[in-house]
């Protein structure tokens, strides 16, 4: 199942990256699905977690960074700390995950390490330091500098496995101290015991300084930086021997469950295997033989055979099958103890369920699921789809919590709601790939509606003569506009009110007269929606003996009502967001031009305390934001993040609402030709 061998992740020598397996990821040459593997580095096994780097795919890092003990932070040499980095570092920031550094293609043109590293402090406000050098850079990148042990470390051979120990070269020794001195101030800051020993100017052993980078590191005070090539393997050895040396054990790293039996209180969890079992499922995926459930375990024993309880619903289960991951390959085992990361098959569960032995009510806290940013309205080519439609989409929303799925009630069309414009892709070329399902996807349509506002009397007839008993009603009354409040006060969008005196109408018809007003506003005259906002007021009538019925005042009133709503100035309503802008400063320009023309309104700008950040709340159409969440990427260098949520429907301007009427007009007339 292993491989010995390194690949690139789009598979130009015909392998392909291991833990990138889905075809997608090779075409496309970027992760989307996090992948899980472990290895043997010396005497320790290390469970690894490879997740996507796109921000459209964060759920997958929220999820691995939720059971993970530490973190592997990977930065381009080149351009340093991206959009992305900023967006992993809050996630990290949210588990309180230790973390290492690593600069990865020292090996580019015009990469530059130093400035990563300032990037690190000033940007994600990480204390980090260097604790290699790297010998040469570009395309002369030949190893690293261990500023601990002044060893220098060159990799040979074509894939850099052979290691060759030496020392420091004379012309970099000054380098090295001014690096090292750097690396000891900022311990000095964090750690007392080497914070002692600087004061006192005695140089720590190699021993005092491992303990105090391990102390610092485990508690989120310190961030090593590693230095490197992935690619071609240079520095990956000294990586994993730093992951050993400074990175948490699962019996180091403090892990809280909620006490269910006591009002949620935090009970630490041990770590240690001889424990009762708890365990918490963080990821699922469908395969062919059923649901495979990636779980972490973090306290006591996982058997093949024995029973085990889901905490979240009570069901007992047991296990058939126990297997490790290597990417998409499976490697059967029997048992798996605390920190180990496996999988099972054939266990219906959700995404964050715990699981026990049944002897205790303890369930892992939860993860943080982002709000969705973008939809898209989606429905199969071909009706005969359907089935396989619908399965698709109960299995991604059950994949992946990002993904959401709703029939809109007043449009009635299938909304899909994502991350961002390459989410939503993905998910649309795997439901053609995996299922066969070809998507028409567009523009969610805006649901708009109608009002009026002034007032405006009716008198109304209907009178229909055919054979035997007729039709016949009259209505007469007024109908006016009504103001927010009164419509909040009365909890209904239209409110019908009867003042009728006498017997004109028999008042058996009153209730026909007020579904008659319903019926009119499903629909009204300018675009054929809604109608809200409306008070009909019936005043008088009349009616016959044998030819009035409930139909006929029913239809009487619904007549009336839409023909005095044409003559009462209607307007079109739009649905108005609020939406929560957060960018870095120096943008500030770019965005706030981009929302006036998208006709946004600026409700509030805050500066962050640093002057980094801003936060902005604006008022924006909701049929001026498709599109948005690529525009903002793009003028922030994908550093700007928005949230957006309903506010309230307001008029549209007078050249939108001839436009909407024109396209209703077409669209009638197409249908009765149709």
């Amino acid at each position: 199942g292993r491989i010995n061998s390194i690949h690139d992740v789009r598979g130009k020598d015909g392998v392909g990256a291991k833990m990138d397996s889905m075809d997608l990821e090779r075409e496309k040459g970027i992760t989307i699905q996090s992948a899980a593997t472990f290895c043997k580095w010396k005497d320790s096994h290390i469970n690894i977690i490879d997740t996507p780097g796109h921000v459209d795919f964060t759920i997958e890092v929220e999820r691995a960074l939720r059971v993970l003990d530490g973190g592997i932070l990977v930065l381009c040499g080149v351009s340093g700390v991206q959009s992305q980095s900023l967006t992993v570092d809050r996630q990290m920031k949210r588990y309180n995950v230790p973390r290492l550094a690593f600069i990865n293609k020292l090996d580019r043109q015009g990469s530059n390490p130093w400035k990563v590293i300032d990037d690190l402090r000033n940007q994600l406000k990480l204390n980090a330091s260097a604790v290699q050098i790297p010998v040469g850079l570009e395309d002369r990148h030949a190893g690293v500098v261990d500023l601990i042990t002044k060893k220098t470390f060159i990799f040979e051979g074509d894939k850099g496995e052979d290691v060759v120990e030496g020392e420091i070269p004379s012309d970099m020794m000054d380098l090295v101290e001014e690096k090292r001195m750097e690396l000891l101030e900022r311990l000095a800051d964090v750690d007392e015991e080497i914070g002692e020993l600087f004061l006192m100017e005695e140089e720590p052993t190699e021993e005092q300084f491992k303990a105090a980078i391990r102390r610092q590191t485990v508690a989120c005070k310190f961030v090593p930086v590693f230095m490197g090539s992935a690619f071609k393997n240079k520095g990956v050895q000294k990586l994993l021997d730093g992951v050993l040396d400074y990175l948490p054990e699962p019996t180091e790293k403090q892990n809280f469950a909620l006490d269910r039996s006591n009002d949620e209180a935090l009970v630490e969890v041990t770590g240690k295997k001889e424990d009762p079992l708890l365990a918490l499922a963080f990821k699922l995926e469908e395969t062919a033989y059923g649901q495979l459930t990636y779980m972490r375990i973090y306290q006591g024993t996982l058997k093949k055979g024995s029973p085990i309880v889901n905490v979240n619903d009570g069901k007992k289960i047991k296990l058939a099958r126990i297997v490790r991951m290597h990417s998409d390959e499976m490697e059967e085992i029997d048992e798996a103890h605390a920190g180990d990361v496996v999988a099972m098959f054939g266990i219906d569960c959700r995404s964050m369920d715990t699981f026990s032995e049944g002897n205790m009510n303890l369930a892992m806290s939860t993860m943080f699921v982002p709000e969705p940013v973008m939809s898209l309205a989606i429905k199969p080519a071909e009706n005969k789809m359907q089935n396989a439609f619908a399965k698709a989409l109960t299995k991604f929303t059950k994949e992946d919590p990002t993904l959401r799925v709703k029939v809109d009630s007043e449009t009635s069309e299938t909304i899909l709601s994502g991350m961002g414009e390459l989410h939503l892709e993905v998910y649309l070329e795997r439901m053609k790939r995996e299922y066969s399902v070809e998507c028409i996807s567009g523009q969610p349509n805006v649901s708009y509606k109608e009002t009026i506002d002034s007032k405006m009397t009716f008198d109304w007839l209907h009178k229909k003569q055919t054979g035997g008993s007729g039709q016949y009603a009259k209505v007469a009354g007024y109908i006016e506009p009504m103001t927010e409040d009164e419509i909040k006060e009365h909890g209904k969008p239209n409110q019908f009110r009867n003042k009728c005196t006498g017997t004109n109408i028999p008042p058996e018809y009153y209730i026909s007269c007020e579904k008659g007003m319903n019926d009119a506003m499903v629909e009204g005259a300018l675009v054929g929606a809604e109608v809200e906002g409306v008070r009909v007021v019936l005043q008088d009538g009349a009616s016959h003996a044998v030819d009035s019925s409930d139909m006929a005042f029913r239809l009487c009133m619904a007549y009336a009502i839409r023909d005095t709503m044409k003559k009462a100035s209607p307007s079109v309503l739009e649905p108005i967001m609020t939406v929560e802008v957060e960018i870095p400063a120096e943008f500030q320009g770019a965005v706030t031009a981009s929302l006036s023309r998208r006709m946004g309104m600026i409700q509030s700008s805050d500066m962050n305390d640093d002057g980094s950040g801003l936060k902005l709340e604006v008022q924006v159409p909701l049929a001026n934001m498709f599109g948005y969440s690529t525009e903002i990427r793009s003028l922030t260098q994908g550093k700007g993040e928005f949230t957006m949520e309903y506010f309230q429907h307001s008029p549209v301007p007078r050249n939108v609402q001839e436009e909407l009427m024109a396209k209703y007009k077409l669209e009638r007339e197409a249908g009765e030709a149709a």
